[in-house]
């Protein structure tokens, strides 16, 4: 990507293409190279999610835009227009695999590999003839199994550039083609032909070496590797499907003081709708009739309910908890806030700055330097006065042992092993691009609701007058409550049951909407609401309890009042309670090297003594989800590496635009893949497990690739000088596999700090 991007001025324009045909991070690097060629146009290419977003300005139009990357050997078209409408969503989300053609592709490159593997490795297995089987199962693989190679590699010489697609595809070619000559022209073929293990370095004319295991079996782990990355990339869109699925599917609307039920994308501006009791708001507008308690923690974090009435606005998407409303629809469609927060996070995702693969990296360079060598190696021996068979033979030999065998193994086996050992820890890793962040993290981002806290509002204390009792207070309140569906009211029910058991029945219930309730229980007139309600009734707070109410909200708690028989008896403090593991956690992440930061929509008083109890110095509260996306752009243009963990839709955008993004899978489905790292368990300490376990699996792909590339740099001049034996060739290929493979399984030997 670009270091600076030009700001958009008003004459400019922007839009979005949809690329095909790349490959690996380099083909996104030239496709942009390309673009920013033309006069007036900054393009940023994100290998990731297979799209381009180009401003420009002056005479440079879309179409031109497209056929620049056409001619670069690509595909791009502008996207079709997005729609919120659940059936447009269901559509997309039941599109056909694009993953199942490389699936089958490596099913069937798999079945036919392994026999001719294990032929050309095992001389037990080497019957008469073998080899010609081994033709027979290698030549599909190949040929078909490694189409996508050719054909890229193909793209790529037409357009002057290498990729490793590239020496892939020469390699597995000449591989096969060297074996065909030397089963058809050399000794190769003849009946009984053994290929034993000889440790030995002698020159020779390869006219009776096969390389057919080399070729089938690179191909095999090649494809393994880019089905498992494309099946990773798949999920890049998923994000913004989970979050327009977020939204309401059906909405009563009053036609003529009728309601009549209808599709939610039929609804119009000035509209006015119903929305009972459990039901979600179909979309942004003003209350105009009715009163009731709103669940808006998935879109803005904040845990407590909102109590709204006559003429105050509400969001799509948030939850009615209380009564009956008649709302006035004033936006709809792709001016909610609901489609703004999906472009939040769509934006987020597509200027996230490419992963760029240490192998894709040093293709560029290592790729042209084998081909000229082996040129180089072909035209030496000839010069020479040399045999052309073993001019070719060393030719050949230089493209062979040059094709990254343990290389294809690096990336794909160290990340199925860290990623399958994650999974056993309730860490799930989407991807190798994901890795690179972690080692380079020097900030993380912390949600507080459902992320730090649990989430749900918890019972935390109950503050008597003098002389009352406790377990008297919960009976009654908690009875009371449990008639209610208010939030808080359940919590107070919830942290009652557990302390006392079972519950008195109550008469004559009745809730005041926003005030609380009161009912009859036991032949007591029992209130439980704020203190505005037991004024009504006189029954004033004394000064303690008065005391312990303003404490208990300086902190962001909730605080209730309880009263009976013309009295005020109790305070009951509803908040949301911390997690007991967080604190740990925040040690282990500053183990880490990390500084942790809170980030939260809650009141600066409740971020703060939620902050003090875990041990975090620094916190921003109050904060809408535009607002988290800003902080973070804030943290990473002043330097740092951004980790963000949260859980809700409101962190969404924010996991998106992160470098790292870590969601609590007890989460919501838009901040799960929004992210990088999906923690199962919903303890804030795997958070630290995931990026250590991140960060081991980092190391362990560079060390294989580290060998897989030494293997190829030491046999290279073996090779061109025509010694080398093609036993000995395979003998250290097979080494350096089994070398990467055996230390990608050191990770299965990975250990949780986590205890209990």
């Amino acid at each position: 990507m670009n270091s600076t991007t030009a700001l958009p001025t008003q004459s400019d324009e922007q839009v979005e293409l949809l690329i095909g045909g790349m490959t690996c991070a380099s083909c996104a690097n030239r496709i942009e190279r390309k673009l920013n060629k033309l006069d007036g146009v900054t393009a940023t290419v994100n290998y990731a999610t297979e799209k381009a977003r180009v401003t420009y300005h002056g005479g440079v139009s879309p179409d031109e835009l497209i056929a620049t990357v056409e001619q670069t050997g690509y595909t791009a078209h502008l996207p079709a227009p997005k729609s919120t409408s659940p059936d447009s969503v269901t559509e997309e989300s039941s599109a056909p695999d694009p993953t199942a053609s490389l699936r089958q592709r490596l099913f069937v490159s798999l079945v036919l590999s392994a026999p001719v593997i294990a032929m050309a490795m095992v001389p037990a297995l080497q019957f008469t003839n073998w080899q010609w089987m081994s033709l027979t199962l290698a030549a599909p693989v190949v040929v078909w199994g490694a189409w996508p190679f050719h054909k890229a590699a193909w793209t790529n010489l037409r357009h002057g550039t290498a990729t490793m697609d590239t020496l892939v595809s020469i390699g597995t070619l000449a591989a096969l083609g060297w074996s065909l000559y030397a089963l058809l022209w050399g000794t190769a073929g003849i009946a009984g032909l053994t290929h034993p293990f000889e440790l030995t370095i002698s020159r020779t004319d390869g006219a009776g070496n096969i390389y057919l295991e080399a070729a089938a079996g690179v191909t095999t782990f090649i494809l393994a590797g880019r089905y498992f990355e494309a099946r990773s990339k798949r999920r890049a869109g998923a994000a913004l499907r989970a979050l327009l699925e977020l939204g309401a599917k059906e909405v009563s609307v009053l036609r003529n003081g009728v309601e009549e039920r209808i599709s939610v994308d039929q609804l119009a501006v000035g509209d006015e709708f119903v929305v009972r009791p459990g039901e979600k708001i179909a979309t942004d507008g003003v209350v105009t009739e009715g009163s009731s308690a709103i669940d808006a923690s998935m879109l803005t974090g904040e845990s407590v309910p909102v109590e709204v009435g006559s003429g105050d606005q509400v969001v799509g998407a948030t939850v009615n908890v209380g009564g009956r409303l008649v709302v006035r629809a004033d936006r709809i469609g792709t001016d909610t806030q609901l489609a703004q927060m999906a472009k939040l996070v769509e934006d987020a995702q597509t200027g996230k700055a490419q992963a760029q693969r240490l192998a894709d990296r040093i293709s560029g360079i290592f790729v042209p330097i084998v081909i000229t060598l082996s040129v180089a190696t072909l035209g030496f021996w000839i010069g020479t006065g040399g045999p052309i068979a073993a001019a070719f033979t060393a030719a050949v030999a230089v493209l062979i042992i040059a094709c990254p065998c343990a290389l294809g193994l690096a990336t794909p086996t160290a990340l199925m092993v860290g990623t399958g050992r994650g999974a056993q820890l309730g860490i799930l890793i989407k991807g190798p691009e994901v890795l690179e962040s972690t080692r380079r993290v020097d900030t993380v981002v912390l949600d507080k609701t459902g992320t730090i806290t649990t989430g749900k509002m918890t019972l935390l204390d109950v503050v008597t007058a003098d002389g009352e009792d406790r377990d008297q207070v919960l009976r009654l309140a908690g009875a009371l409550e449990d008639y209610s569906e208010h939030p808080i009211a359940q919590a107070i029910a919830t942290g009652a049951r557990d302390r006392v058991g079972v519950l008195p029945v109550v008469e004559d219930f009745t809730n005041i909407e926003g005030l609380g309730v009161h009912g009859v229980i036991e032949g007591h007139a029992v209130i439980v609401g704020r203190t505005r309600l037991l004024d009504d009734w006189a029954q004033h707070l004394p000064a303690d309890l008065d005391t312990s109410l303003r404490a208990a909200e300086s902190e962001g708690k909730t605080a209730v009042a309880v009263g009976w028989d013309g009295k005020a008896r109790a305070v009951l403090v509803v908040a949301d309670a911390v997690k007991a593991t967080s604190r740990q956690a925040i040690t282990q992440l500053r183990a880490l090297g990390l500084t942790p930061i809170m980030l939260t929509g809650d009141n600066a008083a409740a971020a703060a003594t939620i902050a003090d109890q875990v041990g975090i110095d620094q916190v921003i509260a109050e904060v809408l989800p535009a607002d988290k996306v800003e902080t973070v752009k804030r943290l990473q243009a002043e330097g740092k590496v951004v980790a963000m963990v949260g859980d809700g839709v409101n962190d969404a955008a924010a996991l998106a635009q992160a470098d790292l993004g870590l969601a609590m899978g007890t989460g919501t489905d838009v901040a799960i893949e929004a992210s990088d790292l999906t923690l199962v368990r919903g303890d804030l300490r795997a958070a630290a497990d995931a990026i250590r376990l991140s960060r081991a699996t980092l190391r362990t792909i560079k060390v294989n690739l580290f060998w897989a590339f030494a293997y190829n740099v030491a046999a290279i001049p073996l090779a061109a000088a025509g010694l080398l034996n093609p036993m000995l060739a395979g003998a250290a290929m097979a080494f350096s596999s089994v070398f990467v493979v055996s230390n990608s399984l050191r990770l299965r030997r990975f250990r949780s700090t986590a205890t209990g």
